[in-house]
């Protein structure tokens, strides 16, 4: 989610939610919404006795606020700083947070004073982040990344990118392609070792925190998994609304590596099978992000995602450059290119 404050119209799930917080906040309630996130959850923010705190308005019928507030346990008991979660009203959708602030690392990292160098420190404090939840990781506590999962995952980009947004006819050769490469992807994915995953651990759920030691703030955390190692540091490194030089997501990877193999994490003993992971497990993830965008666009009718789905295409690209067995991979992106490449701007 981000929390940059826009104002908009009160609705009616705003006034219920607000209703609600006056037992805590008081009756003269003056939000402004603090952001929303590719699904159906809104923050707003209000201010209370000078302080600042954001409430989540989570509808029952499309969201589920319990994974939130047990994840949220995780987390800050990893010593991860997370918001405080001062009420909650789970059954009406309903959460009452404390507020992080107002800047998250994407906000600052698209400013046009933004270098390279200032990138160091922010990625150092979300791998220490990272590290401190892995840490903490044990079996039959979160839900499990298996199988039909991941394939699930993988099924949305046939079925919302290439047929919906696409137009394409699921002929047979590319049924094959596809069923050997999510074969092939679910085979390697899930001979990792696992810890618990946020499973969006990307720039724009970290919040920039210059108020205390604490470090990093993170937050949209409700979709954590049990699953492979590799997830959450490839998904930082590999964003899906900025890039970064390739040299450069190298050296943060072998940053993160050396720090999980000195606290006894299960990563691979060597950092070539460790990038070797974190190219399948991105592989999974590119996919399943193009199909959940175009998703968004034809069902939720949040069509400026879609701009940034070439940019996983290039990603895609990359990991077929470097890893020549996933064949199937390779066959694909040239099927695409043939069928559709206007569309998707492959330029390859």
């Amino acid at each position: 989610m981000s929390l940059s404050s826009v104002s908009v119209a009160v609705d009616s799930r705003q006034q219920q939610l607000e209703q609600w917080l006056r037992p805590y906040i008081g009756g003269d309630l003056s939000g402004v919404a603090a952001g929303s996130d590719a699904g159906f959850r809104r923050y707003f923010r209000y201010q209370h006795k000078g302080h600042s705190l954001i409430a989540m308005d989570a509808p029952p019928a499309t969201e589920d606020c319990r994974p939130f507030v047990m994840v949220a346990e995780l987390l800050a008991k990893a010593g991860v700083l997370v918001p405080d979660i001062i009420a909650a009203d789970v059954e009406r959708g309903f959460l009452l947070l404390s507020d992080l602030g107002g800047s998250t690392y994407l906000q600052r990292m698209q400013q046009a004073d933004f270098t390279l160098d200032l990138a160091e420190p922010l990625f150092a404090e979300a791998i220490e982040a990272l590290i401190k939840f892995q840490q903490l990781s044990k079996p039959d506590c979160l839900p499990d990344y298996d199988e039909p999962l991941l394939r699930r995952e993988m099924e949305l980009f046939p079925e919302w990118y290439l047929q919906r947004h696409l137009g394409l006819v699921m002929e047979r050769p590319l049924r094959d392609i596809l069923d050997r490469l999510f074969t092939q992807l679910c085979e390697q994915v899930l001979s990792q070792h696992k810890v618990f995953v946020h499973r969006d651990y990307m720039p724009r759920n970290l919040m920039i925190n210059d108020r205390d030691d604490k470090g990093v703030g993170v937050l949209d955390f409700q979709d954590a998994v049990y699953g492979p190692i590799s997830y959450d540091v490839a998904c930082l490194f590999k964003d899906a609304f900025i890039s970064w030089p390739e040299h450069k997501v190298e050296q943060w990877l072998q940053q993160y590596w050396q720090q999980a193999v000195a606290v006894g994490l299960p990563v691979p003993p060597s950092f070539s099978d460790f990038q070797r992971d974190c190219d399948y497990m991105g592989a999974q993830r590119h996919l399943k992000v193009i199909g959940i965008f175009a998703r968004i666009c034809h069902r939720d009718g949040k069509s400026h995602y879609l701009s940034d789905v070439p940019r996983f295409f290039a990603y895609l690209q990359l990991v077929a450059s470097r890893r020549s067995e996933l064949t199937a991979l390779a066959e694909l992106l040239d099927y695409l290119d043939q069928k559709a490449k206007p569309a998707i701007k492959l330029n390859r």
